[in-house]
């Protein structure tokens, strides 16, 4: 057994450099962007020394959402103002993959109409949730089927970010960041932010109402700890919540507040998207970059991007991570794997 276990281990390290190999050959095309900050010793058990961020596609209103097509081995991303949704693979042009993408209406708009987070689901299908629809909706050929866009009977704000429970049930973040008018928006129906759960029957359930601003969501590897981004200027946090047997959650805790940090000007940004990687750790933007924390609430260092930052997604063989700064699309290669993969 214990050879085993060995063997395992050599198999896993050795696809590990194997995926480094590949990505640094790949990275001699693109420039490097940004630095990289050191704040605990374990961070270089998750970001190698020698790592840079890279860039890799520029010139976008406001990226946002990237998610990795395992099938075919390419990131998609939402542009939220053009209401756009690209695609961009290794060795290849970039290429508009979805327009419009989140809000298909005729009465011309401004704000972030589009599209914003961005997953699939266990039959690799493409969820986004639209801001000028309202809604989540499931891309099937070239139409929309909404999953969901009421609660009570009245209609969302403009879902932000989801992730699916391995059971199939998905939880999102309601802020209105889509409206026009955002907070004042005379067309909102729901007074308040909410954390959803969209059970796999259908059912939706309001989880809690608590949160400012609700934006990145994920599980902790073992589903019982539930995350949230609250991207409130005033209370720029996260909180973690008590996930229960029947999916409800309970217990709210501030996980870490960024409230000294987002004071420092040198600090773009505002509690965002978030990822965890399969050792629980999490990495969300924010204050600075995308700050990288234990499962203990430690902030063990940041992937200084020097941009405001929206989101990141794990692509690759899991452990390349995809990062959505303002106009960037870009990425950097980690010692980690990210959940799922």
């Amino acid at each position: 057994m214990k050879a085993a276990h060995l063997g395992w281990k050599f198999l896993s390290c050795f696809v590990l450099l194997a995926g480094s190999a590949a990505f640094a050959e790949d990275s001699l095309k693109y420039p490097a962007m940004g630095s990289v900050e050191r704040l605990d010793k374990a961070f270089d058990n998750l970001i190698p020394p020698d790592a840079k961020i890279e860039k890799l596609a520029e010139g976008f209103e406001w990226a946002e959402g990237p998610v990795w097509n395992r099938e075919e081995n390419f990131v998609l991303f939402s542009d939220i103002p053009n209401n756009a949704v690209n695609k961009w693979q290794p060795g290849k042009p970039l290429t508009l993959f979805l327009k419009p993408s989140g809000y298909t209406g005729k009465k011309p708009r401004g704000g972030e109409p589009g599209s914003n987070g961005l997953l699939y689901d266990s039959q690799g299908r493409l969820i986004l949730c639209q801001h000028g629809d309202r809604r989540i909706a499931r891309l099937e050929g070239k139409r929309f089927v909404t999953l969901v866009d009421k609660y009570k009977g009245k209609r969302l704000n403009s879902p932000n970010d989801a992730v699916f429970k391995s059971n199939g049930d998905l939880y999102f973040t309601d802020p209105p960041y889509g409206m026009i008018e955002t907070f004042d928006d005379p067309n909102r129906e729901l007074d308040f932010c909410g954390v959803y759960r969209l059970s796999k029957n259908g059912k939706l359930t309001l989880l809690t109402d608590e949160m400012t601003a609700p934006n990145g969501i994920g599980f902790s590897p073992d589903e019982k700890t539930l995350y949230v981004a609250q991207s409130d200027p005033q209370a720029p946090i996260w909180k973690a919540f008590d996930v229960n047997e029947d999916g409800t959650i309970s217990k709210g805790r501030v996980f870490f507040d960024a409230t000294e940090l987002a004071k420092d000007k040198k600090n773009q940004g505002l509690p965002d998207g978030l990822k965890v990687d399969e050792k629980g750790n999490l990495f969300a933007t924010g204050p600075g970059g995308v700050l990288v924390f234990s499962p203990e609430g430690n902030h063990l260092g940041t992937l200084r991007t020097e941009q405001r930052t929206a989101n990141c997604g794990w692509g690759g063989d899991g452990t390349t991570l995809y990062i959505t700064a303002d106009m960037y699309l870009c990425r950097i290669q980690t010692a980690t794997r990210g959940l799922g993969f």
